[in-house]
């Protein structure tokens, strides 16, 4: 009995405790749950508040910058109004201006016209005048021009003729302080035998058939021979003669050499072709060293490098215009040499300019440049002496005259290469030249009769006294040089010498 009674006072007080732990936990809820209430709500008051807040500084900041903007805006309508004020009184100027310049364009054509008007006028007055006076003096204009000018050269001749033969004097004076720097006072004209071969040379054969053995089966010999001599064979229907054509002489002349070797021997095949090329060859390269060396004694250059002998003697089988160079270079040394003695240089750097003064000639078909770069090359490498460098280089006066001795070796040159004979084209060109200078000086009024002399370096001209004045004989002189500037093709320079000359002849009886 009172275990159940106190079974059930447990159970009863479970039941309670768990209905009071429920009403607690139910207060307790009620009671946070009206504080996080309380909390929402004071924020939110505390946010309408900020918000109020913040709504009335952006409604005043909003209205400033209204306001400001306003201000800005009557500003710039302002400044607008003064621009448009600016730039329709800027309108109303230029129309103006405009209106003024149409104006001053009208004021200037019409003083065109006036003054075209008086050109006109003037020209038509000076025409007559002109006419008038024509017409009174009997002379047209430049009748009365020439009477005026010889008027005055016959009242003030012998004041013109006095001071031009001062002039002379002086220019005669500077001219002879000068002369070791310009020109020679003697010339040697020499007679040398020329070349005349250029580019091809030609083969004499006793007999045509010859010409089949030369090109061989299918032509196998003729293209042995052309690759081992390094030339071209013509062989056509020329009776008695083969052509060898190459730029390079000293190949041709291997090539002459092999082939009249082959003919002789008559064993013509490829390889005999090749066998008697190395021995025409070496045949030349003897000949070339004994000329170089030839030429170095007769020219009198001593001590030159053996090399530069071996150049020199290329030469023998070159020419220019039909002169074998050559001979051409030991010519110039004479000159050189005569010149040189003549003017008190150095003889010995004049023979050696004037012997290697072509030395690039040798081989400007196998290098790139002048001859004379090539030249100056040649002995820079081979260390020629400076002196002689510079003696060589001005002969065409692709470099400045530095020393006597390379005027020397420029007049030797001109000398030379310039004299009748020398070249292939000077006999002919020499004696058209000629006349042709004789046919300019006849052409003046008042010539009696001319002369070229001095191998056409001189014209010598006789007037006629009676038709010539001494002060129109100087313009004569003049006038005739300048013709044979403007009309002739000459080397060097030609003395125009008019000659006046009167004679009194009487008979006692």
């Amino acid at each position: 009995m009172t275990l159940k009674l106190a079974i059930l006072l447990a159970g009863f007080a479970g039941v309670l405790g768990i209905a009071l732990g429920w009403l607690l936990r139910w207060a307790i809820s009620i009671s946070k749950k009206t504080s996080v209430e309380l909390t929402v709500k004071q924020k939110m008051l505390e946010a309408e508040t900020e918000a109020q807040k913040k709504v009335t500084e952006a409604e005043k900041k909003a209205f400033s910058m209204i306001e400001e903007s306003k201000s800005s805006i009557k500003d710039r309508e302002l400044q607008m109004k003064k621009l448009e004020d600016r730039l329709m009184q800027k309108d109303e100027l230029l129309d103006k201006r405009q209106t003024d310049i149409e104006k001053e364009v009208e004021n200037i054509k019409e003083r065109v016209v006036e003054i075209k008007q008086i050109k006109e006028n003037v020209k038509k007055l000076e025409a007559d005048r002109l006419t008038e006076l024509e017409r009174v003096a009997k002379l047209s204009e430049e009748e009365a021009k020439k009477e005026v000018m010889s008027t005055i050269e016959r009242n003030f001749e012998q004041d013109f003729m006095q001071r031009m033969q001062k002039l002379e004097r002086d220019g005669q004076e500077r001219l002879d302080r000068k002369a070791k720097d310009i020109l020679s006072t003697s010339v040697q004209r020499l007679a040398t035998s020329t070349a005349s071969d250029f580019m091809t040379t030609a083969v004499k054969i006793e007999s045509d058939e010859i010409k089949g053995k030369i090109i061989g089966k299918e032509g196998r010999n003729i293209r042995a021979f052309e690759r081992s001599a390094g030339v071209d064979l013509i062989i056509d229907d020329t009776p008695g003669f083969i052509i060898i054509s190459s730029f390079d002489p000293v190949r041709r002349h291997i090539a002459k050499m092999a082939l009249e070797n082959l003919i002789q021997d008559g064993r013509i095949q490829p390889a005999k072709i090749e066998e008697m090329v190395e021995k025409a060859k070496t045949e030349i390269n003897k000949i070339i060293k004994d000329k170089g060396e030839a030429a170095a004694y007769e020219a009198g250059a001593f001590n030159l490098d053996p090399r530069l002998l071996l150049i020199l003697g290329r030469l023998h089988f070159r020419t220019s215009f039909g002169q074998n160079v050559l001979q051409h270079s030991i010519e110039m040394t004479h000159i050189a040499a005569m010149l040189a003695e003549e003017l008190g240089a150095d003889i010995q750097i004049a023979r050696a300019g004037a012997l290697l003064h072509d030395i690039g000639k040798a081989v400007d078909h196998e290098v790139v440049g002048t001859h004379v770069e090539i030249g100056r090359r040649i002995l820079q490498k081979l260390n020629a002496d400076e002196r002689i460098i510079k003696a060589m280089q001005s002969h065409h006066e692709e470099y400045p005259y530095e020393t006597i001795e390379s005027i020397i070796v420029q007049t030797a040159d001109a000398i030379s290469a310039g004299r009748p004979g020398a070249r292939r084209d000077s006999v002919e060109n020499y004696i058209k030249r000629l006349q042709d200078l004789e046919a300019i000086a006849n052409s003046f009024p008042g010539v009696e009769k001319c002369y070229a002399i001095q191998a056409g370096r001189e014209v010598r001209i006789f007037v006629t006294p009676d038709k010539i004045t001494d002060m129109e004989a100087k313009k004569m002189a003049r006038e005739i040089a300048n013709r044979v500037e403007q009309e002739l093709k000459y080397p060097g320079e030609i003395k125009v010498n008019v000659i006046r000359e009167l004679r009194s002849i009487e008979f006692a009886r």
